[in-house]
């Protein structure tokens, strides 16, 4: 399993201090935060950043994120179709393979599971072939939050099915697998090769319906049972890309090298028992 760092658990860091906190806390990669990279590219160019990422070891493994793909007007998707094909571009340049797209909020009124499912597929099918000349993969992440219109892995796993395209897969957020309920059976149903990404992180004890990004821990210093989750994983064949992500505002005031490190510690004590991990 390659263990990455991903740039929202040191939100108030730049990139290039994301990249260097990673390395010399002995990560193989880093999870662009996609903010950080446009605040980066804005005076820099895509190859001055494969330079830092070569420099320091780091592989770039994934870009996150776009978000709110779906029931968006006109204009917006519009936006979102453009971006799409920006961070595209820019993966590319960096031999990054992998961006991952997030699900918008439930529309005002709801709307059925049905229709979240054909507005879900036809979204994921355009982004699809806008990435797919670039060679760039799509991460599908669901939101275990009440307000998000895809919320578990079984109703993820659905969509991504329906979606049948090479590129398109999915993310399995132990927060949000958490939060939203889904089942560890739902593991088993998913074909291990469409897990792009592997997000490991741990929660406070609340209700479920009150967890927010913020309550976030590092992985094995909540109530999130992640020992039944990496077996599950574990049991279907997964060994992919894993990623630590944390939005704890608390954690963003730490020294950011100091943070990847504590990071990378309890990520491994959780991890090997399960999985080897680069």
């Amino acid at each position: 399993m390659l263990l990455g760092f991903n740039g929202a658990t040191t939100m108030k860091a730049d990139l290039p201090t994301d990249i260097a906190a990673a390395s010399a806390a002995g990560f193989k990669a880093l999870e662009i935060w996609a903010a950080k990279l446009d605040a980066y590219l804005r005076d820099h160019h895509c190859e001055q950043l494969s330079a830092l990422f070569k420099q320091n070891a780091i592989l770039p493994a994934s870009i996150n994120s776009i978000e709110f793909i779906t029931f968006r007007g006109e204009r917006d998707y519009a936006q979102i179709t453009a971006r799409c094909q920006q961070l595209c571009g820019w993966a590319q340049k960096l031999g990054c393979d992998t961006i991952v797209v997030v699900p918008s909020p439930t529309p005002k009124g709801g709307v059925s599971r049905a229709e979240i499912q054909k507005e879900s597929v036809r979204v994921l099918r355009e982004l699809a072939a806008i990435a797919k000349p670039y060679g760039i993969k799509l991460a599908f992440e669901f939101l275990g939050f009440p307000w998000c219109s895809v919320r578990t892995l079984e109703q993820c796993w659905e969509i991504v099915q329906e979606t049948d395209r090479p590129n398109v897969g999915l993310v399995i957020d132990t927060c949000h697998f958490y939060a939203g309920g889904s089942s560890l059976d739902s593991i088993e149903g998913v074909s291990p090769e469409k897990i792009f990404i592997f997000h490991i992180n741990d929660v406070e004890e609340r209700p479920k319906d009150t967890i927010e990004d913020a309550h976030r821990l590092l992985p094995g210093e909540g109530v999130i049972p992640l020992d039944d989750i990496l077996a599950r994983l574990k049991g279907v064949g997964f060994d992919g890309f894993c990623s630590v992500e944390l939005f704890r505002p608390a954690y963003w005031e730490r020294e950011p090298a100091e943070l990847a490190a504590a990071a990378r510690k309890a990520a491994l004590h959780v991890l090997s028992p399960y999985f080897e991990v680069e």
